[in-house]
């Protein structure tokens, strides 16, 4: 039986190079598919794991634009978070 790859699994490279605006619909996509009560339970699995995975990323990048936001110091200088 061959065994359904989740979309991170076929391409994750794509997924990488997607904007968090992207992974959130998709996160979203997955979040309907789990709510669907006809979905088998190993389908199921997939697409949680699937979105621990995006959630991960998401979490990720966030914490990079963190680090990247600048702050004005009392003394005018801009500085890194």
């Amino acid at each position: 039986m061959e065994e359904e790859k989740s979309r991170t699994e076929q391409n994750p490279e794509d997924e990488k190079e997607k904007t968090l605006e992207d992974t959130f619909r998709t996160l979203e996509e997955i979040l309907s598919e789990l709510e669907d009560k006809e979905l088998p339970l190993e389908d199921s699995f997939l697409r949680y794991q699937e979105g621990m995975q995006l959630l991960k990323r998401c979490r990720d990048k966030i914490d990079l634009v963190e680090k990247k936001v600048l702050v004005l110091s009392e003394e005018g200088k801009l500085e890194e978070f």
